[in-house]
């Protein structure tokens, strides 16, 4: 017997919004009736952030965004990050998920001799989702801190930090064979032991990689946000041993939902049902 021609279509929205995006993706490919409820705004609100209105009222573009419907919105939200926070930070949500996702771009960090221009450069970068990125000068010191208060950020949820970066494709010094130390911690603990990671991918190559949109990245850590109430998650990039250092370029640090991404391996083209 095929369900679909006996419940109403709000039934079937109602089951439907119960699963996951990708899980909505698949049940349109069953038939027209599934189709058309795992389309709808019912099914694609619920995978939507429950404050996601509050989060796009801070971009330029929340007129555009509004006005699209809830699977289209979605679908936008997972491709293009959108900026907020005055421009220093972006929000995305994790394709398969729905989870968020926050970049704190250069601006939003704490950078050590930032805004000494002897020893670093604000500049803008073809490739940055920013408007402006930090370009090492020259250091002996090199400390970049930041931070992010757990409530924005999905509950029960484990989470990664990444550092992303460039290094300049010649003048670069001090980085060659020299790791930097990496760390996370919540609430002033830390998540995990602390990360000895050169930024040279020749150096590091299971650990320094390609995002694929221009920039390297490099996990400093994961931590458990369990009910969304946890506090604050500090993350510090600290190299300080006096190595004369030059020619790093700093997009962010990302947080992103980690361990979800296993529910593509069938390759899944969540684009088709756009």
């Amino acid at each position: 017997m095929d369900f679909t021609r006996i419940l109403p279509e709000e039934c079937l929205c109602l089951i439907i919004s119960f699963t996951s995006p990708a899980e909505a993706c698949r049940s349109a490919m069953v038939c027209p009736a599934l189709r058309s409820a795992a389309g709808s705004d019912a099914v694609w609100e619920k995978f939507l952030p429950c404050d996601y209105k509050s989060v796009i009222s801070e971009t330029s573009s929340s007129a555009t965004l509004v006005s699209m419907g809830k699977k289209e919105l979605y679908f936008s939200l997972f491709s293009h990050p959108i900026l907020i926070q005055n421009d220093t930070m972006s929000f995305q949500l994790e394709k398969w998920s729905g989870k968020k996702c926050y970049m704190l771009g250069a601006r939003a960090l704490t950078i050590i001799w930032g805004e000494e221009p002897s020893y670093w450069n604000w500049t803008s970068q073809p490739h940055s989702r920013f408007p402006e990125v930090a370009e090492l000068t020259s250091v002996w010191w090199l400390e970049v801190k930041g931070m992010i208060e757990t409530t924005i950020l999905s509950p029960n949820t484990k989470y990664a930090a990444y550092f992303v970066f460039q290094l300049r494709s010649s003048g670069v010094i001090g980085f060659k064979g020299i790791p930097v130390g990496l760390n996370v911690s919540v609430n002033g603990i830390a998540s995990s032991q602390e990360r000895r990671v050169s930024l040279d991918y020749r150096d590091e190559p299971r650990h320094v990689r390609e995002r694929g949109d221009g920039w390297m990245e490099v996990e400093m850590g994961e931590f458990l946000n369990e009910y969304g109430d946890d506090g604050t998650v500090d993350f510090s990039l600290k190299e300080v041993a006096g190595y004369y250092k030059k020619g790093l370029i700093i997009e962010g640090i990302e947080l992103r939902p980690k361990d979800v991404g296993d529910i593509s391996a069938n390759k899944l083209d969540m684009s088709s049902f756009l």
